[in-house]
């Protein structure tokens, strides 16, 4: 039996060998090696089945494969080689190819996927576009032989130097497959991992690894590029157990590379194997990983109302009717809750202040990466993903992140231990160490910051740190566009301060209030109130000779202003009237521009109206519905009484012609609420209704008007307006006002759970030892 099998081998051989010597491969063109191939598949086909060992024909197949591969890699070419072969009769043998029992055919297989795929724009999407090739080649990526994974992963790879092909793998669940694969190599690989710096910066650095781990390399570069071209629904598609699992072993390759970014030295690319990963493509897989992997968590409400208000129910009532945006508001820390309940107890259980300064700044520079702010009006966390994309999980940045009020003047760039040092020297000679965005940082204090944005309904709060010396001063007199004498009107968030509210900084009265902190008191100051805060040089007891205060700033964004909502309360009734065509009021009435030259001059009463920039509280976590209710009552009298003004306010000729200053200037006189087009961008289910806004100025038909059409315009105005004022409601504006907050909440939160994976998981507070003794006045 077994002198049989061999004489059929033998006799293949022999006729795979005259046919080989019929047309020399060596001289053959594309087409006769493509009718090669065609046959060597059409013998592996009938005579292989069932069969594990290799055939006869395998080593024909090789050979042809390896001309295939001869005419894909010609550079001298004048014409493309791959545009010599039929692609019809390659791509229908390659699907047999790559799922071949033989490892050197499978091999060969894939490595001319991933050639022609790198040929041209257009070869790469033929090869996307056959749905066989890549369902064969994700199965490749199930082999149990090394080889043949490890060429599989390379294809994928240079398959995913297109949108085209990436898009293309997610469908067929090449991500997915990936993610497993990896999963099964990676224990050995994390140990291994090292950097290769680059000249562009710390977050540019190459990952390197041994040369054994080329697999696990392979596979997580051809991951991570997929998953950063992944939007919400593809990531979600993945199930939600492997993109955890997968999640986690990322975060354990960027707990051990991320310390490594201060202090890497250049690897020998003769030892090591350079990565095409960078470590801000680590960083931005994990971020969007991070989508869906809660980290933090929330405190109770009640807890955080009775920690900062007080015990009795009446107190955050009290706070809101009389100091809310008014004055400033001392709450010492005698008159709040019991210190079991008190939500700074993070920071108040770590009491030993010697060295602080030193513990402090040497945990930034090893532990944290920079927060790049993100735009307030930021409703796509891609969208921000791909402009910042480069500066991900880079170390912090000098005076983004941190600075010292000493040397406000430096421009930004990357902490260095020099810093540090100047740092560390500024303190000592009386300056304050200042850090923002402690939120992004701390999960302790993200459970605080987040219980206040709920309970003030906005989409988040901010947090700084100060370090302060004894008998020294942080900034001088200011105020802030944040809930931080009041001025004239509220200042907006982000709002220049040039201009007559910047220079009334400079001209405060020199009587004052002077308030006493005690360790533990809050002090509320509302956004526009001009202060300046000073240590005593009175050292007690056991105190550390400084102070250190945490910030939290309920930061009012324009759509949460009371002139926010009102812009969407007629938003709202504008939509609501255009869809009834017949409504009298639509009847010979140039509709569109009256509703254009309303929402301008609701702008209009915003800048010389403080009320209109007063933050609307129709979302916080006390608002009831019912009628009787404090917070209810309090914010439909404030509806009311905005809504009166804008009825009572004639302000057509000024309205037109400030709209038109600001045309010939060539600005945009909606730029201030440009937000409004979020409730008209597309999905699947949007309604065409919504396509028209009413940013689209037409000035030459406004401002071309003769007098007689300006006066139709004006009664028409007039009309629209008295209609809106009439029959607008505070209930009927909820649900489209809420949908917004909820839209900036997603994009916020998507952010914050971003920056917190990024760090270590220690919590800093652990790290920083930090504690707030003596006085601050």
């Amino acid at each position: 039996m077994e002198e049989t099998q061999q004489r059929k081998r033998k006799r293949r051989r022999r006729r795979d060998s005259e046919l080989s010597r019929s047309a020399p491969l060596g001289s053959a063109d594309a087409d006769t090696a493509l009718c090669l191939l065609l046959a060597s598949v059409s013998k592996i086909n009938a005579g292989g089945r069932g069969r594990s060992d290799p055939l006869p024909s395998s080593s024909l197949a090789k050979r042809c494969l390896r001309k295939v591969l001869s005419f894909l890699s010609k550079s001298d070419d004048p014409v493309p080689s791959f545009r010599k072969i039929p692609l019809a009769a390659l791509f229908s043998v390659l699907p047999v190819l790559l799922k071949s029992n033989n490892p050197d055919i499978a091999c060969l297989s894939a490595k001319v996927v991933g050639m022609a795929s790198l040929c041209s724009f257009d070869m790469n999407q033929r090869v996307a576009s056959d749905a066989e090739i890549l369902e064969s080649l994700v199965s490749g990526l199930r082999s149990s032989n090394r080889r043949v994974k490890l060429s599989a992963c390379r294809a994928v790879s240079d398959l995913s130097t297109s949108l085209v092909g990436r898009q293309r793998l997610l469908e067929h669940s090449a991500l997915e497959t990936l993610m497993v694969c990896y999963r099964q190599v990676a224990k050995s690989f994390v140990n291994s991992v090292a950097l290769f710096p680059a000249d562009n910066g710390f977050a540019r650095s190459h990952i390197t690894a041994a040369k054994e781990h080329e697999l696990p390399v392979s596979l997580l570069d051809a991951v991570i590029v997929l998953v950063n071209s992944c939007n919400i629904k593809q990531l979600e598609r993945v199930p939600s157990e492997l993109s955890e699992s997968f999640f986690f072993l990322l975060k354990e390759l960027w707990t051990k590379l991320h310390p490594r970014m201060y202090n890497s030295t250049v690897c020998s690319q003769q030892k090591d194997l350079l990565s095409n990963m960078r470590v801000n493509d680590l960083a931005e897989s994990i971020f969007r990983l991070s989508i869906r992997v809660q980290c933090t968590t929330f405190l109770p409400i009640d807890q955080i109302r009775r920690s900062i208000f007080g015990l009795p129910q009446s107190s955050f009532e009290d706070f809101i009717e009389g100091y809310w945006e008014v004055s400033p508001f001392l709450i010492s820390r005698t008159s709040r809750a019991v210190d079991e309940e008190n939500i700074l107890n993070s920071f108040l259980n770590c009491i030993n202040p010697k060295d602080v300064v030193h513990l402090l700044l040497s945990s930034v520079l090893h532990c944290a990466v920079s927060c790049p702010p993100i735009a307030s009006d930021e409703l796509d966390i891609f969208n921000f993903l791909k402009k910042e994309r480069d500066s991900l999980g880079m170390p912090i940045i000098y005076q983004q992140d941190i600075r010292s009020l000493s040397s406000c003047s430096q421009s930004p760039h990357v902490l260095s231990f020099d810093d540090i040092f100047r740092c560390d020297e500024a303190y000592k000679d009386g300056y304050t160490v200042a850090m923002r965005g402690m939120e992004f940082h701390f999960k302790s204090i993200t459970a605080i910051t987040e219980g206040l944005a709920s309970l003030f309904g906005q989409p988040s709060v901010g947090a700084n740190l100060y370090l302060t010396p004894r008998n020294s001063q942080g900034l001088a007199q200011h105020y802030d566009d944040h809930c931080a004498r009041v001025n004239k009107l509220l200042p907006r968030l982000y709002e220049s301060l040039d201009g007559s509210q910047g220079s009334n900084v400079d001209a405060v009265p020199n009587a004052c209030t002077q308030i006493l902190l005690k360790e533990g008191d809050i002090l509320y100051i509302p956004r526009g109130y001009v202060h300046e805060a000073h240590t005593t040089n009175d050292v007690q007891k056991d105190s550390a000779g400084l102070s250190l205060h945490l910030t939290l700033a309920i930061e009012v964004e324009a759509p949460f202003e009371w002139e926010g909502f009102i812009h969407i309360a007629l938003h709202h009734w504008s939509q609501n009237l255009k869809q009834h065509v017949s409504s009298d009021l639509m009847t010979g009435t140039p509709y569109t521009a009256c509703i254009r030259l309303l929402h301008f001059m609701i702008m209009l009463l915003g800048d010389a109206d403080p009320m209109f920039r007063k933050a609307c509280l129709v979302n916080s976590i006390c608002f009831s519905r019912d009628t009787n209710h404090w917070l209810y009552k309090s914010q439909v009298a404030i509806f009311r009484d905005l809504i009166d003004k804008i009825n009572e306010s004639s302000k057509f000729m000024e309205t037109l012609q400030s709209m038109e200053r600001s045309i010939q200037k060539e600005e945009d006189p909606f730029r201030r609420i440009r937000w409004l087009e979020s409730f008209n961008l597309k999905d699947e289910e949007a309604d065409e209704r919504y396509e028209y806004y009413v940013c689209d100025v037409d000035a030459e038909h406004l401002f071309g008007l003769h007098p007689e059409e300006k006066e139709t315009l004006e009664a028409a105005f007039l009309t629209v307006k008295s209609e809106f004022c009439k029959q607008v409601l505070l209930e009927d504006v909820l649900p489209m006002y809420r949908l917004l907050l909820e839209k900036y909440r997603i994009v916020r939160k998507q952010y914050l759970n971003g920056m917190l994976l990024l760090h270590r998981d220690l919590d800093w507070i652990e790290i920083f030892v930090l504690i707030s003794r003596p006085n601050h006045e």
